[in-house]
């Protein structure tokens, strides 16, 4: 085998202090938790950055953002075991699914959210990609996720369980029409949006809450995925972007200029 397996998870719309909150053993065997900040305040633009082989950044000051990028390039000659790559081997395509193709990897992507489908721009490089029928289903994917001892694997996976409505469903989901940056449901179809009361602070300190508990099932989840893995294989767990919860007035993310938008954990190790 050419490289180690890649495991790369994106917790939709999770922010930092809803994992820093949450009870994470698993995902501490992986390695330390940092804050750091997406490119972008929604889904599909944040999974294309990473798809071209870029991490959540620390907003560094002082430097260049040419030495920033170059940097992160280089840290995958360790995740992946391989020599010699840089920023020069993901030009012109600037795609890690491609990079990983041309040096033997196994390519697939579980995505949860429907903006992630097969037919969007970001199904390119894959040899296999797949939206998942339930958006709660990182167990399925789980399931799903085999390993070849003579052909290394990438699977970049979309969990929708931290994305709203947090795993709520029903009675215990305040009401909300419309779309708020977000569906009530996943699958809903966009009708003409009705204006509703806002959340109360109450109801935003639920809603956070509960985000924290999803963190704390994809850990659980987690658990199962690590001890199928093969010895080497590096894990990136990450988020694609925040959420605000009352913040200034803000729920949601996307058309939203706030710091809780862009703030991330970001945690990245390899199983020993």
């Amino acid at each position: 085998m050419s490289g180690n397996n890649l495991i790369f998870l994106v917790m939709d719309s999770c922010r930092f202090d809803s994992y820093q909150r949450a009870k994470t053993p698993n995902m501490d065997r992986l390695g330390l938790g940092e804050r750091r900040y997406s490119f972008a305040s929604w889904t599909s633009p944040s999974h294309y950055t990473y798809l071209m082989g870029m991490i959540p950044h620390r907003s560094p000051q002082g430097v260049f953002a040419s030495e920033v990028y170059k940097q992160d390039f280089v840290k995958w000659v360790d995740r992946l075991g391989i020599d010699g790559l840089s920023f020069k081997s993901f030009v012109p395509n600037l795609s890690l699914p491609k990079v990983l193709q041309d040096h033997g990897y196994r390519t697939c992507a579980r995505m949860s959210l429907p903006v992630l489908n097969p037919t969007c721009h970001l199904n390119k490089h894959f040899d296999d990609y797949k939206l998942m029928a339930n958006h709660n289903d990182f167990a399925g994917m789980v399931k799903d996720i085999e390993f070849d001892e003579d052909e290394p694997q990438f699977y970049f996976c979309n969990l929708g369980e931290t994305h709203y409505p947090y795993m709520l469903d029903g009675d215990s989901l305040p009401h909300i029409s419309g779309v708020h940056g977000v569906f009530k449901r996943m699958d809903d179809e966009l009708g003409q949006a009705q204006q509703d009361q806002f959340f109360d602070e109450r109801q935003m300190q639920d809603l956070h809450q509960q985000q924290i508990k999803t963190v704390e099932y994809v850990d659980g989840v987690l658990d199962a995925l690590i001890s199928q893995s093969p010895v080497g294989t590096h894990f990136i767990v990450t988020a694609d972007h925040g959420e605000c919860f009352g913040e200034s007035g803000y729920f949601g993310h996307g058309p939203i200029v706030h710091e809780k938008v862009l703030e991330v954990p970001f945690l990245e190790g390899r199983k020993k």
